[in-house]
């Protein structure tokens, strides 16, 4: 049985100075009212002028080759922007799929002329992408899917089929979307899926947005009706599609946001705690906060894992599944330490912040994957499975 990996090497001087550079700008932006933060920052905070801003300053696609619009830098200098720009509740959401997932599968299988086309652009923060796994009947059993692209003799391809759950594609450039090119083999149903990128623009694409309890629309449902598809839009290898897409939910899974999406609301609540906790609300904090420190030495292990080359699906899954509980136990502990503080002595955003946080709260333990299909992984890995 193989051991979960997560490597400890200490920051260096220049991730520190980074960390400070990235600090200083999102406390200028917020004074000069760039942004106002927000719960769920990363799914629900859209704000396409403040992804430029960041591609500015060299903060989108950081991994990235320089020849593709990229900077080159470490995988552990974008964790470091990745969390301060969650700490802070930035709008992050208009650029964050492309930044984090749909970039790297496009520079590990897409076509060069691609690479120079798109890439630049996302790393601008001014091209973006959605992702186009989940359908009605597939959500944990991904291997469902029934969307069907069908290669004609001249070589292109007709893609028809219903994608549900796409976060951002209605401002979005681009989806990289998982469809069957051929029929499963027995019941091995991994089998026969491929990846396509497909331009959101293209005919016979239709976009409906889907309406949340907080009253917004960053769900979507995508339709294909006989979609006509280049050659070129197969992403990687046709029937590679399954393996493809598990690398790209690894990088999905193991980010930051796995369990910083609620701590602007932490951070709020002990303001305004502030000489106000008793010993059981010190003891309840002290947990949080060691639980927060362990997950962000779990992903800083496998952001090294990642910029090794190594593949870290297990351990991304380790990292989405404890994070689903720090944020729910974020929440919960928040509302009852609160409860005994007026409303009025609330800072001002404090209150519209925690609604709009437990609203969306259900939703975690399904975006990237279900508790379930992560403790399946995670008991394999132990031999339980």
């Amino acid at each position: 049985m193989q051991r979960f990996r997560f490597p400890a090497d200490a920051p260096d001087e220049e991730e520190l100075a980074l960390r400070s550079e990235v600090r200083s700008f999102l406390q200028q932006q917020r004074n000069n009212g760039g942004f106002t933060p927000c719960a769920d920052c990363w799914v629900s905070g859209a704000n396409p002028a403040f992804s430029a801003r960041l591609g500015e300053q060299g903060w989108l696609g950081m991994t990235w080759p320089k020849q593709y619009g990229g900077h080159g830098r470490p995988a552990l200098h974008r964790l470091v922007v990745t969390e301060e720009l969650l700490a802070a509740g930035a709008p992050v959401a208009a650029h964050w799929v492309a930044d984090r997932q749909t970039g790297a599968q496009i520079l590990r299988f897409g076509t060069e002329a691609q690479k120079q086309e798109i890439l630049p652009s996302m790393a601008a923060g001014t091209s973006f992408a959605a992702i186009g796994m989940s359908e009605p009947q597939a959500g944990s059993d991904l291997a469902a899917v029934v969307t069907r692209a069908t290669q004609n003799a001249d070589g292109n391809w007709i893609m028809n089929g219903r994608k549900i759950w796409s976060t951002g594609a209605h401002i979005s450039d681009y989806m990289i979307v998982l469809a069957r090119t051929s029929a499963a083999d027995g019941r091995n149903r991994q089998v026969g899926l491929s990846q396509f990128l497909v331009p959101l623009k293209t005919p016979g694409i239709e976009i409906t947005g889907i309406r949340d309890l907080a009253g917004s629309i960053h769900f979507n449902e995508t339709l294909f009706d006989n979609v006509k598809l280049s050659a070129d839009a197969l992403l990687g290898t046709e029937g590679n599609g399954w393996a493809q897409c598990m690398g790209e939910l690894a990088t999905e899974r193991s980010g930051p946001e796995r369990y910083l999406t609620t701590f602007v609301i932490l951070e709020q609540a002990l303001l305004a705690l502030r000489g106000r906790l008793d010993d059981h609300g010190v003891a309840a904090v002290g947990r949080l906060i060691a639980h927060l420190t362990s997950l962000r030495r779990m992903s800083r292990g496998i952001a090294q894992l990642i910029q090794r080359g190594d593949s870290p699906d297990t351990e991304a899954a380790l990292v989405k599944q404890m994070g689903n509980r720090v944020e729910r136990d974020i929440l919960n502990e928040v509302r009852r330490l609160l409860a005994t503080l007026p409303r009025s002595q609330w800072p001002g955003s404090l209150s519209a912040l925690l609604d709009d946080a437990t609203l969306r709260l259900p939703s975690h333990t399904l975006r990237g994957g279900t508790t379930e299909i992560l403790r399946g992984i995670i008991a394999r890995q132990l031999g339980l499975r």
